[in-house]
C-alpha cells in the first residue's frame, strides 16, 4: 500500500503490489502558498512478504502467454501444476517429463514451451536457433520416450500387473 499526500490535496491512498513486496509511503501536506500543516511526515517500509505468506498461492500454466489449456493438462499429468513450477524446472525437463507421462513427441510442440518460457511466440524460432532446438528436441525424445510402450502399458508395468519388460 502506498499512502500519499500531495500539497494542498486531500490525503490519498494508493494499492500496488509488485512482485512479492509491498511498498507503503507517505508525504507532507502543505497549505495555501505552500505554507505546512501540522507536522510533515514521511515514512516508507518495503518488506518482503514471507514465503509461509503466499503458500499455496500459484499461477495455472495456462496463464503463460501462448501455452494453454492442453499445455496446462499435459504438465498436470507430468506433475507440473504451475507456472511458477514450470519455469523454475525449466522446458527441458518438463518436455521429458510430458513424455514420460504419456505425451506424443512433437516438435512444433516443444519449440513453443522453450519459446513461452522466454515470453516469445513460437514463430520467433527460426534458423540456427530451430536447428539448435532440434537437436535438444531429438536427445530428449531419445531418452524420454519409449514409442514400443504404450501409456497404459506403462501405467500397468508400475503397478505389476504385467510382466517388466527388459529395457
Amino acid at each position: 500500500m502506498f499512502l500519499a499526500n500531495d500539497p494542498g490535496k486531500p490525503l490519498r491512498i494508493l494499492t500496488k503490489i509488485h512482485s512479492n513486496h509491498i511498498i507503503a509511503g507517505g508525504g507532507a501536506t502543505s497549505g495555501p502558498g505552500g505554507r505546512r500543516f501540522g507536522t510533515g511526515w514521511f515514512f516508507r517500509m518495503v518488506f518482503q512478504v514471507g514465503a509461509d505468506m503466499v503458500e499455496g498461492m500459484s499461477t495455472p500454466v495456462s496463464s503463460i502467454r501462448y501455452l494453454g489449456p492442453a499445455y496446462q493438462e499435459a504438465c498436470a499429468r507430468a506433475g507440473i501444476h504451475s507456472a511458477e513450477e514450470l519455469h523454475q524446472i525449466g522446458a527441458d525437463a518438463a518436455y521429458a517429463r510430458m513424455l514420460q507421462t504419456g505425451s506424443k513427441p512433437h516438435f512444433i510442440g516443444y519449440y513453443v514451451l522453450v519459446m513461452a518460457l522466454q515470453g516469445r511466440p513460437w514463430n520467433d524460432c527460426k534458423g540456427d536457433e530451430k536447428k539448435a532446438l532440434r537437436k535438444t528436441f531429438d536427445a530428449i525424445k531419445a531418452r524420454s520416450f519409449d514409442r514400443d510402450r504404450s501409456a497404459l502399458d506403462r501405467i500397468l508395468d508400475e503397478i505389476g500387473v504385467i510382466e517388466r519388460r527388459p529395457g
